[in-house]
C-alpha cells in the first residue's frame, strides 16, 4: 500500500505540473497573427512524411540492437529504445524544443519562451522553415531528439537497470542534446554562427551519442563474462531487418533536413544512399581481408557506418564525394570496432561508439574537405574547393561536442548513482535483464501439449571450447 500511495502521489504531482504547462501554452496561443500563413503543401507533406520515417528509425534501432544481444536481454534492449519514444516525446513538447530552438540566450541555449509549445502553432517560423507550419518543424526535429539517446543504449546493453536508464535519457536529452542542438542548428547558436556545417546530425546526433555511450560504458564497467565468454548476436535476421529499416528511415533523416520537396532534398537523398552502399561494400571487403570471411553482421554494420558518415554532409557534397566518404567511413569504422575496441579492452556492447562516435567524427571532419557551395549555396566550400578554414571550423565543432558530451555524461551518471543503482549485479546479469527488469521473456520454448518447459540442446560457447549441453530455456 505504501508503494502504491507513493506512485499515485508522484503521478498526481506530475499531472498537475503538466496541466499547468499545457494551460499556460493554450493561454498564449490566442495571440496568433491575423495574416494567413504562407504554407507550401508539398513541402509540408514532405516534411511530415520525413518525420514519420525518422520516427520509424527508433523501433528499427531496437530491432538492430535486439538481434545483436543474447536471448535473455532482447526485450530489455528493445524496451530501452521504445521507451525513448514516450519519454523524449513528452520532454520535447514540454521544454526540449524550446531549449533547442527557442529564442537565443547568449548563443548557448534557447529560452523557455516556447515551453509547452507556447506560441508554436500552424504558422511558419521563417527563421527555420518559411514554407511549413512550425509544428511540423517541431515534430521533425523531435524525432531526432528521440533516437539520439536511444543510440546510447547500445554501449551499455545487458547491464544497466531500466529505472536508471530512464532517468539518464531524460537528463541527458535536457542537459546534452538540447544545448548542442541549439549550438549547431538554433538561430544564434554559437557553432552555427561560427560556421560549423552539420546538415542532418553528424555532430548533434552521432558524435554526442557515441561519445556519451563510451563514457557511460566505461563508468558502469564491463558485462559479467565479457572477455571470457563469446557474446555473439542471437538473431542476425532481426538485426538485418533493423538495419534495412534504418536505411529506409534515413532518407527522411537526411533528405528531410532540406525542409522542403526540392533539389537539395534530392541531392541529400542520393548522397545518403550511395554512401551507405559504398560503406556496406568497404566494410565487408575490409572484414573479408582481415578475418578471412565476409559476414552479414559486417554488411549491416557497414551500411549504418556509411549512413552515419554522410549525415553531416548529405546536403553539402556531390554524389562522387559521398561515395568516397562512404568507402572511407566503412573501413574506418570497421577498424574502430574490430581492432581499437579489442586493443583497448572497453566493453562498448553493440559498438555505438565505434560506429556512431567514430563515424560521426569522420563525417563531420570530411564535410570540411568535401563541402561545396555549388551543391548548397547556404553552406560553404571545403578544403578541396579552396577553403581550408572550413576544416578548422569542423574540428572545432567536433572537439567541442566530444568534450561537452563526455563531461556532462560523466556528471549525469555520477549524479544518478547517488540516488539509485545503475548497474545490474552479477546474478541479475546471469538471469538476464528481461526477467530481472521486466518480468518477461522474449522467447518461450514449451511443449505444445502440456505447456511445460522444454529441455533442448543449446550450444554454450566459451573462449576456449565449444560444448553442447542440455539447458532448460523456460
Amino acid at each position: 500500500m505504501k508503494k502504491l500511495s507513493t506512485i499515485l502521489g508522484i503521478f498526481l504531482i506530475l499531472t498537475l505540473f503538466l496541466t499547468t504547462i499545457v494551460l499556460a501554452a493554450e493561454g498564449d496561443a490566442s495571440a496568433a497573427p491575423v495574416e494567413p500563413p504562407k504554407i507550401d503543401t508539398g513541402d509540408t507533406t514532405f516534411v511530415l512524411i520525413s518525420a514519420a520515417l525518422v520516427m520509424l528509425m527508433t523501433p528499427a534501432l531496437a530491432l538492430f540492437y535486439g538481434g545483436m544481444v543474447r536471448t535473455k536481454n532482447v526485450l530489455s534492449i528493445i524496451m530501452q529504445s521504445f521507451i525513448c519514444l514516450g519519454v523524449i516525446s513528452v520532454q520535447w513538447v514540454l521544454w526540449g524544443y524550446s531549449l533547442a530552438f527557442g529564442p537565443d540566450i547568449n548563443h548557448l541555449l534557447g529560452s523557455l519562451d516556447w515551453i509547452g509549445l507556447s506560441g508554436v502553432g500552424t504558422d511558419p517560423n521563417p527563421d527555420y522553415a518559411a514554407t511549413i507550419p512550425q509544428l511540423a518543424f517541431m515534430m521533425f526535429q523531435g524525432v531526432f531528439a528521440i533516437i539520439t539517446p536511444a543510440i546510447i543504449s547500445g554501449s551499455v546493453a545487458g547491464r544497466v537497470k531500466f529505472p536508471a536508464f530512464v532517468v539518464f535519457v531524460l537528463l541527458w536529452a535536457t542537459l546534452v542534446y538540447d544545448p548542442v542542438a541549439h549550438w549547431v542548428w538554433g538561430v544564434g547558436g554559437w557553432l552555427r554562427e561560427y560556421g560549423v556545417l552539420d546538415f542532418a546530425g553528424g555532430t548533434v546526433v552521432h558524435i554526442i551519442s557515441g561519445v556519451s555511450g563510451l563514457v557511460f560504458a566505461l563508468m558502469v564497467g564491463k558485462r559479467k563474462g565479457y572477455g571470457s565468454e563469446v557474446m555473439a548476436p542471437h538473431h542476425l535476421p532481426m538485426t538485418v531487418l533493423g538495419a534495412a529499416l534504418l536505411w529506409f528511415g534515413w532518407f527522411g533523416f537526411n533528405a528531410g533536413s532540406a525542409l522542403g520537396a526540392n533539389g537539395l532534398a534530392t541531392v541529400a537523398f542520393v548522397t545518403t544512399h550511395v554512401a551507405a552502399s559504398a560503406a556496406t561494400v568497404s566494410w565487408v571487403v575490409a572484414e573479408w581481408l582481415y578475418n578471412g570471411k565476409p559476414t552479414l553482421l559486417g554488411a549491416a554494420s557497414g551500411c549504418i557506418a556509411g549512413l552515419v558518415a554522410i549525415t553531416p554532409a548529405a546536403g553539402f557534397v556531390t554524389v562522387p564525394s559521398a561515395i568516397i566518404m562512404g568507402l572511407s567511413g566503412g573501413v574506418i569504422c570497421f577498424f574502430a570496432v574490430a581492432i581499437a575496441k579489442n586493443k583497448l579492452g572497453y566493453d562498448d556492447s553493440l559498438d555505438a561508439f565505434g560506429v556512431h562516435g567514430v563515424g560521426g567524427t569522420f563525417g563531420a571532419i570530411a564535410t570540411g574537405f568535401f563541402a561545396s557551395t555549388a551543391v548548397n549555396p547556404a553552406g560553404a566550400d571545403g578544403l578541396f574547393y579552396g577553403n581550408a578554414d572550413q576544416v578548422l571550423k569542423q574540428l572545432a565543432g567536433v572537439g567541442t561536442s566530444w568534450i561537452f558530451a563526455a563531461v556532462m555524461t560523466f556528471l549525469i551518471v555520477k549524479a544518478i548513482g547517488l540516488f539509485m543503482q545503475i548497474k545490474a549485479d552479477d546474478e541479475q546479469q546471469i538471469q538476464g535483464m528481461d526477467i530481472t527488469e521486466h518480468g518477461e521473456r522474449g522467447y518461450a520454448y514449451q511443449d505444445l501439449m502440456t505447456g511445460s518447459p522444454l529441455n533442448i540442446p543449446v550450444t554454450s560457447i566459451s573462449s576456449n571450447q565449444v560444448t553442447v549441453k542440455e539447458t532448460t530455456l523456460a
